[in-house]
């Protein structure tokens, strides 16, 4: 992968207009965080592709690699802990991993993820990722009251890392989130987390043994709906949509595969908790 990015590195820059569109990018970047980055950043990448020969992906992917160099640097102004940068950007290697095994590219094809670890909303806090977020919606239940677009919530992403998510590391990431967050959300902020691995159907797919039930089980359910097959590359790292021809190496990609074959759908889970 280092020899993939240093060869595209090397493409870009000797291309002299591809070079000054990436140069461009990132003294954008430096001179104001809050740039608009569909249009400073994922677009500029998309010119410098089509310059240099680098696949989109791929100069997506190498322009946010080179944004955190600053982005370090306003880590180290604000005194934030450097073992929270590093393994923030450390997503940009989950989704490489991810592009590589469903695209077979070396990149990202979900680059419009990432501006939230770029102008510093968004932290990973362990084996979790947090931000702050306004209630989508009013809310009345076990003693909590919400209201749309005022009452913050801490939402939570579940990044594909390859390591468990096993209950003690999340709940060690759960009390790194309510202590990092404490003096803008307060002590008890609620969490909330929009995900397939909330989609109450789980239960029944997936046997109640497995982290993804636990973690699921966590949360409130309240409000849930279906992807039409949108998300399989989650599961299967494949773009594949034919139930018979996915893979099913692993537990979880068996249980979902069989659910799928005879008939099943795969869907989404939006929970709260406390």
């Amino acid at each position: 992968d280092t020899r993939c990015y240093l060869d595209a590195y090397d493409a870009i820059v000797a291309n002299g207009e591809a070079r000054g569109l990436l140069d461009a990018a990132l003294a954008a970047y430096e001179a104001d965080i809050h740039l608009d980055y569909q249009t400073e950043i994922i677009d500029r990448a998309q010119q410098i592709a089509d310059l240099s020969g680098v696949h989109t992906y791929t100069a997506q992917q190498l322009v946010f690699i080179c944004m955190t160099k600053h982005l370090r640097r306003l880590y180290l102004e604000r005194k934030l802990d450097m073992q929270i940068f590093k393994d923030s950007v450390l997503d940009l290697k989950w989704k490489n991993e991810e592009c590589k095994a469903v695209k077979g590219i070396c990149g990202s094809f979900v680059a419009g993820w990432y501006p939230g670890f770029f102008y510093l909303t968004r932290f990973a806090l362990g084996r979790l990722q947090f931000e702050l977020t306004k209630a989508p919606g009013d809310y009345c239940g076990n003693g909590l009251i919400l209201e749309k677009g005022r009452s913050t919530l801490i939402n939570v992403h579940i990044p594909r890392t390859g390591t468990p998510m096993d209950k003690e590391s999340c709940d060690k990431s759960y009390a790194a989130a309510r202590a990092f967050f404490a003096a803008e959300a307060g002590e008890n902020c609620p969490f909330v987390c929009h995900s397939w691995l909330l989609y109450p159907e789980n239960k029944n797919i997936l046997p109640a043994s497995t982290n993804t039930v636990r973690f699921m089980s966590e949360y409130e359910i309240v409000a849930w709906g279906y992807n039409e097959g949108e998300d399989l590359w989650r599961l299967f790292d494949t773009e594949e949509k034919d139930p018979e021809k996915l893979p099913t190496n692993g537990s979880l990609r068996r249980c979902y595969a069989e659910h799928l074959k005879k008939g099943g759908r795969v869907g989404w889970g939006y929970g709260i908790k406390l």
